[in-house]
């Protein structure tokens, strides 16, 4: 008589133990000390399936080893749904390409539906799959899940998606020619000194950090504006931290640091700078002196810099928000940013899984806030606007010396 409930038991003081090869070659061994009905008697004491159990008794009597950490022979295992549901990609795309924005082969792609959303509507054409398989397809796919526009920022412009996709365009044509494209923003200021952090960090309990109550500007130490570059091509971000006015001048002092630093190693054939930014701020479209700025950096630099700008309200879409500063903000959490060389240290410590990388500078420079640009100044500037939107879509060309 097979005693069933004495195997339960010790599968149960082992089975947290064994590995899918060892568990297989346990059971195996099991059924074979049983004799006649061991199969199905060890099948119902432990719930693993009589073709598991032949299989480990196949293992057993071919005694093959396989290769250290492997559980199962080269090419064993599930194989993925793209191959057995081989329509499943293309249904997805098709699901999401209601809301995609700018070229399918873009660079900068997004969704904005659930994936619970889209693997209920899957599962209604036919498709077995879960939400998380949806979420790994997406990103196989190149999309990531965006928060949603900010509508205090400004109305939709009726081009914001015609203007999505030149500004996709742009960049693919860079891209393609291995020419740099970068993304910029100014991040938020930030104060410095002992002050409250937004998130948590692992510490022994009961010991927080100690913070001040208020949050009134240290003078000593005021605030710190990052400027980001991000390199779309490389991942890879610079920040300059910035202690003065986040001026247009400033932001060309970033953009050239990067240049100096990263960009000019990075692209030592490049011939242009294609660079996309916000509608508002130190690199607004409508700020005489971004172009003034931007014409020394061509000039200075040799290259032709083209110029794409998010429409109006549409600022949380550029690449560097999601990209860079939302990993610098993870990796700051709960961290009070004491110093500036405290700002520098964590910014330059941020990376993701994805591989970037992140160089940071103390920018302790002085800008003179309200600057007067002329007609005469602007003039100067050798800009050539694109048909489409040329107030958004500009090319600055050095000027001939």
């Amino acid at each position: 008589m097979i005693d069933e409930h004495a195997i339960g038991e010790r599968y149960r003081a082992l089975a947290g133990e064994l590995d899918e090869r060892r568990l297989r070659l346990w059971a195996a061994a099991e059924a074979r000390s049983c004799g006649y009905g061991g199969i199905a008697a060890v099948a119902r004491a432990t719930g693993v399936s009589e073709g598991t159990v032949r299989r480990g008794l196949g293992d057993l009597d071919s005694g093959e080893q396989l290769e250290s950490g492997r559980v199962r022979r080269a090419g064993g295992g599930r194989r993925p749904l793209t191959e057995t549901d081989p329509t499943l990609l293309c249904d997805l795309e098709a699901l999401v390409a209601d809301e995609a924005r700018g070229d399918p082969q873009s660079p900068l792609r997004w969704t904005a539906k659930s994936v619970r959303t889209l693997a209920g509507a899957l599962r209604g054409q036919g498709h077995r799959v879960s939400h998380e398989t949806v979420a790994k397809l997406l990103r196989v796919l190149g999309y990531s899940l965006q928060a949603n526009r900010k509508t205090l920022e400004g109305a939709s412009h009726p081009d914001r998606d015609a203007q999505f996709g030149h500004i996709n365009q742009a960049v693919k044509v860079a891209l393609d020619a291995d020419q740099p494209a970068i993304s910029v923003d100014t991040k938020k200021k930030e104060l410095v000194g002992d002050f409250k952090n937004a998130g948590q960090q692992w510490r022994p309990k009961g010991e927080p950090v100690q913070v001040r109550t208020k949050d009134f500007k240290d003078k000593a130490l005021g605030k710190v504006n990052p400027y980001g570059v991000y390199d779309i091509g490389s991942d890879e971000g610079w920040v300059s931290v910035g202690i003065d006015a986040d001026t247009a001048e400033f932001a060309v002092a970033s953009i050239a640091s990067w240049w100096r630093h990263l960009g000019q190693t990075r692209y030592p054939d490049a011939t242009t700078l294609t660079i996309t930014a916000d509608c508002g701020g130190s690199n607004g479209n409508r700020l005489r002196l971004w172009k003034v700025q931007l014409q020394r950096l061509a000039d200075d630099t040799g290259l032709q810099i083209r110029v794409c700008h998010f429409p109006p309200g549409t600022s949380k879409w550029n690449k560097i928000e999601h990209r860079l500063f939302s990993y610098i903000a993870r990796n700051w959490r709960g961290q009070p940013l004491i110093s500036r060389q405290t700002v520098v240290s964590l910014i330059g410590a941020t990376t993701s899984t994805a591989g970037l990388k992140v160089y940071a500078q103390l920018d302790e420079n002085e800008y003179e806030r309200g600057i007067k640009v002329t007609a005469a100044e602007l003039a100067t500037v050798n800009l050539a606007r694109d048909e489409f939107h040329g107030e958004w879509n500009y090319l600055i060309k050095p000027n001939t010396r």
